[in-house]
């Protein structure tokens, strides 16, 4: 019975002191690392914004926007085009036609990334350069499955006005060419400060 006691206490005791060693490093400055209050940063209210706008996909001709690095071996003989990579600087615009006001570009890149369906994996920066969002950025990570009406998209980050962002884009193909050149209007919803 009292060696029962005896390792309870030291139990206790080893709780305690593993629960103060934690507690301590977690809030202890290693240096590189702090812990600070969202208002710190001069962040304001958080906000819910809209954005609407077109994306223009050109794969052709000498002015193209979108520009193949890489393909597997079996990407020619692919019906899905599975293992292209493609580079991207799409113009993004106002309105459909291609000659409408500018509001910034899509930079990155999209990958043909399955073997049963034409689904892309698309990395891209939304870079504005208009208005009050000029040089603002928003990140996109997620798959296209392209020939779905409705596509979404997670927003995983951004810069400029949309530090801290998250949301998502919904994409929907505008018009496709037979040549693969598309247009696709974009509705972002993005939290941001």
């Amino acid at each position: 019975m009292a060696k029962t006691k005896t390792l309870t206490f030291f139990f206790i005791l080893f709780t305690i002191f593993s629960i103060s060693n934690l507690t301590t490093t977690a809030t202890k400055n290693h240096g590189f690392a702090r812990v600070l209050s969202h208002h710190k940063p001069g962040l304001k209210r958080e906000k819910l914004s809209h954005l609407h706008f077109y994306f223009h996909d050109i794969v052709t001709g000498k002015n193209a926007t979108a520009v193949r690095v890489a393909e597997a071996p079996v990407t020619k003989t692919s019906p899905t085009a599975f293992g292209a990579v493609n580079v991207i600087d799409d113009p993004l615009t106002v309105k459909p036609e291609l000659s409408s006001k500018r509001v910034g570009s899509a930079q990155g890149l999209y990958a043909a990334a399955s073997q049963s369906e034409v689904g892309l994996l698309m990395n891209l920066n939304f870079v504005f350069t208009t208005g009050k969002y000029n040089g603002s950025t928003l990140s996109v990570v997620g798959r296209n499955s392209v020939f779905s009406n409705i596509r979404e998209f997670p927003i995983v980050g951004g810069s400029g006005l949309f530090r801290f962002a998250r949301g998502y884009a919904q994409a929907h193909t505008y018009s496709l060419e037979p040549t693969g050149d598309a247009v696709v209007e974009y509705n972002v919803y993005v939290l941001h400060y």
